[in-house]
């Protein structure tokens, strides 16, 4: 189940990165699950992770190698997450690592490790070592979209988003693929995601670009409020196209950066576990972005109002209640008002005097569903994207293992 196409967009190759998929049956046989990443010499990396304080082997070494070199490739296996498993993990990671160094020549800190699938379980190390001399053979800047279906997990489709867009008259292609479909709320980043770009950009202002675009976007999702042990968002800027990004350039290329990471992480909320409506809650007229993200998630986030959007059920009660139990001081619910897409449903502290029943039964047969909550107390406006609590979504994390 899932919400809007699932149709996989045009993907414009990025000179200077290549990606190569293969299949090594981690978890099951003949599936694509083990990709790897080349990115071009003198590129610059930036990344965000997980903020989980049982953050995935992976995260640890990655973070490390980061910090120590620019990277030349990235690994990233899916059907197991690696985390949970101390230092055996640790050691799993690095072996996997050595892997790759020692097929491309790279020194072992070049290599950035990804996991992603069930947690507690040990990394099957000589399963992903042996794939990744095939991985290396279908090294391709085409290799998008076989990539994007590589790292899945419970998702149902794969997710990627490109543009070739101009900034200040010069041409740049920015292309992503990432994934995720629960055990959503970021706290930094989602679960996977790899952007890449053609620009130039230095370290300083590469790592203000991920940390603003992903501040309006990864980080303005939740599906089930949980946050993995294993996020992680990669930007690289291999600078093939001659574009150099500076101060003057600088905010358009944000903006079109942001449009890239908003549209993927829109995609993993519409592909949200067991997923029957794509939500948007915003909340206008706050004090500060603390108080209007306080209250669009406690909105996004409550079970009863997930629910009752599963059922199509205008239960405005719900939203009436979540908005009240935010953290939120001297909250003067007389001054809120609430829409249901374009019905207003609360105003005065309580149901709407023009407010019917048909009216909120008519708004919440939509696929796509805007909740806005206006607070009238000051100028701040936040907007966030989540999903409806479903059966289906039950299902799977009951069977996930099984």
């Amino acid at each position: 189940m899932a919400t809007g196409s699932d149709k996989f967009p045009t993907m414009y190759p990025v000179e200077g990165f290549r990606l190569g998929t293969t299949s090594a049956g981690v978890k099951v046989a003949d599936r694509k699950d083990v990709v790897l990443m080349q990115i071009a010499e003198g590129s610059t990396t930036a990344a965000v992770f997980t903020q989980n304080k049982f953050c995935a082997a992976p995260v640890i070494v990655a973070k490390q190698h980061l910090q120590q070199t620019a990277p030349s490739y990235l690994l990233v296996n899916t059907g197991n997450a690696n985390a949970g498993t101390g230092d055996q993990g640790i050691a799993d990671t690095l072996s996997c690592c050595q892997a790759v160094a020692d097929e491309t020549g790279a020194e072992i800190h070049q290599v950035l490790p990804f996991s992603t699938g069930v947690i507690g379980e040990p990394l099957p190390v000589d399963t992903i070592c042996n794939a990744i001399s095939s991985a290396k053979k279908n090294l391709s800047v085409n290799g998008w979209q076989d990539a994007a279906e590589g790292i899945l997990t419970t998702d149902t489709r794969s997710k990627g988003a490109s543009i070739q867009c101009d900034i200040n008259g010069s041409q740049v292609t920015i292309t992503g693929i990432c994934k995720g479909s629960g055990m959503i709320k970021p706290n930094m980043a989602t679960m996977l995601g790899f952007v890449a770009t053609d620009a130039a950009i230095d370290e300083e202002l590469l790592h203000a670009a991920i940390r603003k675009a992903n501040g309006k976007s990864f980080n303005r999702i939740t599906v089930d409020g949980d946050t993995s042990t294993n996020d992680a968002v990669v930007l690289v800027a291999t600078g093939a196209s001659g574009v150099q990004i500076d101060e003057s350039n600088f905010e358009p290329f944000l903006a079109q950066l942001t449009s890239i990471f908003t549209e993927l992480a829109q995609s993993i909320v519409r592909d949200g576990e067991g997923a029957n409506k794509f939500v948007t809650v915003n909340v206008e007229g706050a004090e500060t972005v603390q108080e209007a993200l306080s209250v669009a998630y406690a909105v996004a986030e409550s079970p009863l109002v997930k629910t009752a959007l599963t059922a199509s059920d205008p239960n405005w009660g719900r939203i009436l209640a979540a908005v009240g139990r935010a953290d939120v001081s001297d909250l003067d619910v007389s001054k809120i008002q609430i829409h249901l897409n374009s019905v207003l449903i609360a105003e005065n502290g309580g149901r709407a005097s023009s407010y019917t029943e048909a009216q909120g039964q008519q708004a919440m047969q939509a696929e796509d569903i805007e909740i806005t909550i206006q607070l009238n107390r000051g100028q701040v406006c936040e907007t966030l994207w989540t999903t409806d609590l479903s059966y289906e979504y039950v299902r799977i994390n009951a069977e996930y293992r099984t």
